[in-house]
This record gives structure tokens, C-alpha cells and sequence, in this order.
């Protein structure tokens, strides 16, 4: 049996992050190496399900999180052609209690800090920064990385948390993004500068044909994020640029003026086309494995990314403690409930970016969806995706 002591973890976003946590809290040492000069986050608004809760809970920083969250009261999809209510469903005190947990939205900047503040206080965590991995060699006895300085590290196990573009996953499938051609901008807005009517304290989500747009608040209130999303008329590669103003308004022409004015709002946008990958049979091998968008990148359709993520490192912890620390039954246990959950997010997730941007008659049949559905429909179906916690992370869902 082989007992993991010293682990490897390349990438140190969220997932990165809550992968080291997750580690050191069952007594593994854990370096951690991140490419960019310093551990942080770029981007906006995420939200969390109660799935994510629990996992923050799990690694013991679920208090910290919810005082820098923003508890929602509803989540709504609007139509944005003629602005009229599509569904609701509500996110308060009966929400909370069938799920044991709570919907909210938060910066990500500040639940990458939650994770990552809980980490640097475990003694059994080291990070490198500026450390672009190149070459990963396994042996028998051990698993190195080398990074393009000629600098070696070397553990027991290797888990890749390193995002859609992973080194360690490319060291073990050589499989390539699938590029969505969706394009999606971002921006964080004053709350001064938020139309008043738009201030509502849930995702809102406007549905048009072809496109979409997405704002909820910040920070108490403060800010409100705005993301917004369309079909690329242009071939797209899978990266992050600064955006224009002039494009994004060029996409949504067509689009009521009451979801329409949030357009003129932000300074500077962020542009990111989009790519997630075909889910894998299997992520790596008895002394790797992947984490987050390293074994599962996903659009953003239904704000799971960061969710998935928090889940993984908490199973993989669990994992090697079910296991009493067997590295091969642990990572075969962890990868036996992780692929087929979030290979469902991955097709889900392309399924609900259809039905956002659905146009002409699939456009009215997707309104006629959800016509009649109480609360607690819709509270059962989605038993499958929040109803996760810690004490049935090991068990298929």
C-alpha cells in the first residue's frame, strides 16, 4: 500500500487552493506551485449553491465565507425580448432548509481569499509563485515536477488543479479545449450606477435569443456584477482579452431597454471566449490526479465551476481518509464518484446555455418550461445537484 505523506498541487486558484486546505487538514505536507507571480484571483461575481456550503463547511471556512457572501432571495430568469418573468425560484428560509444550506453570490476575489487565508495557517503548507511547470516524471516510488528554471519538486502524489489549459493533464491525455464560440464579458458596477430598478438582490438572468445577460450585487450591496454572453460571429480561441463596449452592444440590438441600459454602465470590460472539454472515463493515474477545470472545465450556464471545484477537493480529502491514506484505492474512489457528477454538469451545463439563448418557437416552448411548477418541484429537481454534502461525498450522485 502506498500512503500519501508529501503532495504536489500545481495551480493555486480556488480549487488549487481548497486542494491544499483539503490535504494538509488529513496530515499531508503540500507544496504548492501557482505560474503567476502571486496567489490570488481575477474576475467578478460567482455564486455558490448550498453544495458549495457544505464544502466550505467541510473545510472549515464556511463562517468566513457567509460573511463575505451576499444571501439571495430569489433566482430568476427573465425573457429579454419582451422583459417578462420566465421563472423564480425562491432562495430563503424554505430554500435553506431543504438543502441544509444557503444560495448566495460573492466576489471572487473574496472566496478565493476565504480558502486561501485558511491555508497559509496550516503548517503543513508551501507555495511557490512564478513556478511554470514544463515536465512531470513519474517513477515507482515518487512523481517530480520540473519548472522552466531547472527547479524540481518531488512527492508521493501529483494532483493538477492548473485550469482548462493544464500542464498535468496534458502530461496524461493529450486532448485539446473544446471552444464553445460563446463569448462572454464581465464587469463590476457601482452600486450608484446601477439602474434602480435593476438593484435586486437575486442572479437575475435575462434570456435572448442568442445571447444572455446575468447581474446580482457584491459586497453588501456595494457592487453589482454584470456578465453577458452571446454567440460569437467571429471563429473564437480560448483566451481572455480586454473588451469593447461597441461589440457587446452590437449583440444585443434586439434586446428590451429594461435589461438593454445596463450596457452603458461599465468602464472597462474583461472578454473571455469560452471552452470546456469532452468528460474522461478517467483523470490520471495511482499518483495523479486532477482537480476543477484541470479534470472538468465547464461554461458557466449554471454557475458551477467554482462549486465543482470546492467539491473535488473535499472528496479527494475524504477520499484518502476512507482509504487510510491508500493512494491507488483513494484516487480510484475519488474519480469513481467525481467523473459521472461532473461529466452531468459538463452536458447539463451545454443544455442550459441552449435554453438561454433559444430563439424563435424553441424560444416559446422554452417559456411554457416551467408554467405551474411549485416550489417544491423545483426544490426535488435539483436534489441531484445541491442536495451534496460532506457526509455523502463518497457515494454517487
Amino acid at each position: 500500500m502506498m500512503k500519501a505523506i508529501r503532495a504536489i498541487v500545481v495551480g493555486g486558484g480556488i480549487g488549487g487552493a481548497a486542494t491544499a486546505l483539503s490535504l494538509a487538514r488529513q496530515g499531508v505536507q503540500v507544496m504548492l506551485l501557482e505560474k503567476a507571480h502571486e496567489i490570488g484571483e481575477i474576475g467578478a461575481g460567482i455564486q455558490l449553491g448550498p453544495n458549495a456550503f457544505s464544502a466550505l463547511d467541510s473545510l472549515g471556512v464556511g463562517e468566513v465565507a457567509r460573511e463575505r457572501a451576499v444571501f439571495t432571495d430569489h433566482i430568476t430568469m427573465m425573457d429579454a425580448v419582451n422583459a417578462e418573468e420566465v421563472v423564480s425560484i425562491e432562495t430563503g428560509q424554505a430554500f435553506r432548509e431543504h438543502f441544509g444550506g444557503p444560495y448566495a453570490v460573492i466576489h471572487r476575489v473574496d472566496i478565493h481569499a476565504t480558502v486561501w487565508e485558511a491555508a497559509q495557517k496550516q503548517p503543513g503548507i508551501e507555495y511557490r509563485t512564478s513556478t511554470n511547470i514544463v515536465d512531470i516524471q513519474q517513477s515507482a516510488d515518487d512523481v517530480t515536477v520540473i519548472d522552466d528554471q531547472g527547479n524540481r519538486w518531488t512527492a508521493d502524489i501529483l494532483i493538477g488543479c492548473d485550469g482548462v489549459k493544464s500542464v498535468v493533464r496534458q502530461s496524461l491525455v493529450n486532448d485539446t479545449p473544446r471552444v464553445t464560440g460563446h463569448v462572454v464579458y464581465r464587469a463590476v458596477i457601482d452600486r450608484a450606477d446601477m439602474p434602480e430598478d435593476l438593484c435586486i438582490n437575486a442572479p437575475v438572468l435575462w434570456a435572448g435569443p442568442h445571447c444572455h445577460l446575468v447581474h446580482y450585487p457584491l459586497r453588501g450591496g456595494k457592487q453589482y456584477n454584470l456578465v453577458v454572453t452571446f454567440h460569437s460571429r467571429n471563429k473564437e480561441e480560448w483566451g481572455v482579452t480586454d473588451g469593447s463596449k461597441e461589440e457587446v452592444l452590437s449583440y444585443f440590438e434586439g434586446i428590451h431597454p429594461r435589461p438593454r441600459q445596463m450596457l452603458d454602465k461599465p468602464t472597462t470590460w474583461r472578454r473571455w471566449a469560452t471552452a470546456d472539454r469532452e468528460p474522461l472515463a478517467k483523470w490520471g493515474n495511482e499518483r495523479i490526479t486532477l482537480v476543477g477545470d484541470a479534470a472538468h472545465p465547464v461554461a458557466q450556464y449554471m454557475a458551477q465551476g467554482a462549486c465543482m471545484a470546492l467539491e473535488d477537493a473535499v472528496t479527494l480529502g475524504k477520499a484518502l481518509a476512507s482509504c487510510d491514506g491508500d493512494v491507488a484505492r483513494a484516487f480510484a474512489l475519488y474519480e469513481s464518484v467525481r467523473i459521472p457528477r461532473t461529466a452531468r454538469i459538463v452536458w447539463s451545463t451545454r443544455e442550459m446555455g441552449r435554453l438561454y439563448h433559444a430563439a424563435g418557437v424553441e424560444r416559446q416552448v422554452r417559456n411554457l418550461l416551467w408554467k405551474g411548477k411549485t416550489q417544491d418541484e423545483f426544490y426535488r429537481s435539483m436534489e441531484w445537484l445541491y442536495g451534496w454534502k460532506e457526509d455523502n461525498c463518497l457515494e454517487p450522485r
